[in-house]
């Protein structure tokens, strides 16, 4: 280094859940690595359920319990998918059944609420001796010096460093400073996140509908009656949605679900984010790599952005760390440059088979509704079509890096 030792080897700029893995990875390694996180810690109060949960892939779950964060997990509260259960609303008699005994699989992945996760994650970073922990901290501004990079904080503060990595989000910071473009649009929908308790018990089934104006998806929890729900309506629908009374919306919903799951009893508060599709042009600059939603970001309807995220965190710190131990600079473009081969066919398949996927039951012409409806039936009586669909889903298809998997 051109006469200056930097503060870090590796700042990870996001303290969520794809960051905080990226800092497991890298822990126990002799890499000096700090996470800086904006908001903090997750912290909560009683047994109310947090809007905010992801389906986690059987691929994920071995990445968690191999950076020994599982057992944290396990010990808080998570439900297993056994089975998958989807239909179109408007055709109930033509549904898509995936069963995790079908490939021989505990399961085909767990539900879990994001703060659990995320917690997890983090608490098990900081057992780490190499791993600083800054809250709170973001990033302001980055001056390149060629062989590393100052980093100046929100308060004023400058760290050094010999790479800078994005894990801060859709609207990262350093890859606005990184000057990477995305490309993407909006699907011009809204996803109304929510809890709900029902009659008959969700048996660890996830469900979903596909309505006229976008999936609606019950997510079984922990509580034999409680599910995670997300609502993907049009703008202006879930902007009416959002409006009604808690009553009113009980009975909406009541009516686009049916009675699968006999009455809804109880629904929680909503909120809706804007959903869009976007994916950066290139996943590394000068000292710089994007991972998780600074890298790319999918319509929500199979639940696998963090997935992406977690392969993304794993690979990366597969290459950093072979770069590190054959003693070249992590922080050069040849050193990344495996981590944007290895990742950008995958996450390129993921998103455009989900897109695919969105704008084939978002569609109303007949043509297309008569092949998905085709598609559906072929995919039920193929067993193995569909037990190709069932291995995608789970992440363990993909290349992944032997060292955390």
């Amino acid at each position: 280094m051109a006469g200056i030792s930097p503060d870090y080897d590796v700042i990870i700029a996001g303290g969520g859940m794809v960051g905080a893995a990226l800092a497991c990875c890298l822990g126990g390694s002799d890499l000096k690595v700090a996470v800086l996180d904006a908001a903090g810690p997750p912290r909560w109060e009683g047994n109310d359920y947090a809007l905010r949960v992801s389906a986690i892939t059987p691929a994920s779950i071995r990445l968690l319990k191999k950076l020994k964060a599982w057992d944290v997990i396990a010990a808080e509260r998570y439900a297993p998918i056994d089975a998958m259960h989807i239909w179109e609303g408007e055709d109930s008699e033509r549904y898509l059944d995936f069963d995790s005994a079908e490939i021989g699989a505990e399961n085909m992945g767990v539900i879990i609420e994001n703060r659990v996760v995320q917690s997890a994650l983090l608490r098990q970073a900081q057992t780490h001796s190499n791993v600083r922990y800054l809250s709170p901290a973001s990033v302001a501004a980055c001056n390149d010096h060629d062989d590393w990079l100052d980093v100046q904080l929100e308060n004023g503060d400058h760290l050094t460093t010999r790479l800078l990595v994005g894990a801060d989000g859709a609207r990262s910071k350093v890859r606005e400073l990184a000057h990477i473009d995305t490309y993407g649009w909006s699907f011009d929908q809204t996803a109304i996140v929510f809890t709900v308790k029902t009659e008959k018990p969700h048996d660890h089934v996830a469900r979903q509908t596909f309505l006229s104006t976008g999936p609606l998806a019950f997510l079984p929890l922990d509580d034999a009656h409680t599910c995670s729900n997300v609502w993907s309506a049009d703008t202006d629908e879930a902007r009416r949605l959002l409006s009604l009374s808690d009553d009113e919306f009980r009975t909406e919903l009541q009516h686009a679900f049916g009675d699968v799951l006999g009455n809804i009893e109880w629904v929680s508060e909503r909120a809706g984010f804007p959903l869009t599709l976007a994916h950066a042009k290139e996943y590394i600059g000068h000292r710089v790599a994007l991972i998780g939603d600074a890298l790319h970001r999918i319509h929500p309807l199979a639940g696998q952005g963090v997935n992406l995220g977690f392969g993304d965190a794993a690979v990366l710190a597969e290459v950093i760390l072979n770069a590190h131990e054959k003693r070249r600079d992590i922080g050069e473009r040849h050193s990344l440059r495996p981590f944007e081969r290895w990742r950008k066919e995958t996450n390129h398949k993921m998103i455009g088979l989900m897109d695919l996927f969105k704008r084939s039951y978002g569609s109303r012409q007949p043509a297309i509704i008569s092949l998905r409806r085709l598609g559906l039936d072929l995919t039920n009586r193929i067993a193995p079509i569909k037990h190709w669909f069932m291995r995608q889903a789970s992440g363990l298809e993909n290349e992944l890096p032997k060292r955390f998997y």
